[in-house]
């Protein structure tokens, strides 16, 4: 995850409100002969920006606009991307059809808030389109049958760096946004792949899921159990986010990877794990050591140490069972925040990939 820089931070638009606003010039200069440049559109919050047009072409039947997507202060893959609109006339009375262009994914498995088959263009932009549509032709006496294709050049290699092809979405990034805004570094995007992921599996009859810390910890769990790429959510830093929406919208099992210092400030109740909201106890861990009865000296070691990595090898030398007690202590604060329908169990991951610890499972 980047790091937030210091400041007050710029917000940026969305990819939904660059296509809406994109999409209201085209059909304007369809109607009018006229792009408005730049083009004003009114956010779900009522806030009204203002985005200029980088390109914009027009014949008989068809207007196209771009705009280069500003994502603020945000380090969103999105940034500078230039986001095309190209708005054609429908037949009559067919009303709004949309369509992916180059680098707009398409929805391939259920369990999304568009179906399978469809554009990856969510509901809250399709709805924001479908306003200027109905707006601009009631200004220029159009019908507002149209059929408009959002395009994104470049869209289906960002798409890589997305969350995009593990939830099914094939072919490029997805039209996204709630308020037309991004917050910078909000974790919003996260979360909600998080979310959709849990979805998916629901969807797709999946009956156990893993959320991991990162890369090492997911491809060890994955090994273990052969778990196919669409079962492992992204949970990153986010245990709580993750454990709270499968309360609500459980699985049959979830497993639970990650290193030790992670997985040691969950079992200490911490539910997001980022180093910047959440701090290891060492004191915390030396008494969970006198619990094991392992020797003084490593408990007072316990207590002065660095880093809870340093804790966990010498009690690997030691053979000393701590990270055992910790995949518990861990499993059993996940167990506090689901529902009782989700078996859980937590396998902890030394830096160079190797599995250290298990839990039990337990419901």
């Amino acid at each position: 995850m980047a790091r937030k820089p210091e400041g007050k931070l710029k917000r940026g638009w969305t990819t939904g409100a660059c296509a809406t606003a994109a999409t209201k010039a085209a059909y304007t200069a369809l109607l009018t002969n006229h792009f408005p440049d730049p083009v004003t559109i009114t956010l779900p919050k009522g806030e009204q920006p203002a985005f200029p047009l980088c390109r914009e072409e027009i014949n008989d039947t068809t207007a196209m606009a771009a705009i280069v997507k500003d994502a603020g202060d945000d380090p969103d893959v999105t940034h500078r991307a230039t986001i095309i609109s190209r708005v054609s006339r429908g037949l009559p009375g067919s009303g709004i059809v949309f369509h992916a262009g180059e680098g707009v994914g398409m929805v391939t498995k259920p369990g999304l808030p568009i179906p399978a088959g469809e554009p990856a263009i969510n509901p809250v932009p399709r709805r924001m389109m479908a306003e200027v549509i109905a707006e601009v032709a009631k200004e220029h006496s159009g019908t507002g049958d149209v059929v408009i294709e959002i395009s994104i050049p470049d869209g289906e290699a960002l798409a890589t760096k997305t969350w995009n092809p593990r939830l099914g979405i094939l072919g490029g990034l997805s039209i996204l946004g709630t308020t037309g805004v991004v917050v910078p570094f909000s974790c919003s995007s996260w979360i909600h792949s998080i979310h959709r992921g849990i979805d998916v599996a629901i969807a797709t009859g999946r009956s156990h899921v893993s959320g991991c810390t990162g890369s090492t910890s997911e491809k060890a769990v994955m090994d273990l159990y052969g778990l196919e790429d669409s079962d492992m959510l992204d949970m990153g830093d986010f245990a709580g986010g993750m454990l709270k929406y499968l309360r609500e919208h459980p699985v049959p099992r979830l497993t639970i990877g990650g290193g030790f210092g992670k997985l040691t400030k969950l079992a200490m109740g911490h539910r997001d794990l980022h180093s910047g909201r959440s701090q290891v106890d060492m004191f915390w861990l030396a008494e969970r050591l006198q619990e094991l009865n392992a020797p003084t000296h490593v408990v007072e070691e316990a207590k002065t140490a660095n880093t809870a990595n340093q804790v966990l090898v010498r009690c690997l030398e030691e053979n000393i069972p701590l990270a055992e007690k910790i995949a518990h202590l861990a499993r059993d604060e996940a167990l506090k925040i689901l529902n009782g329908k989700t078996q859980v169990d937590v396998i902890i991951i030394d830096r160079p990939g190797n599995i250290v610890a298990r839990s039990s499972i337990a419901k």
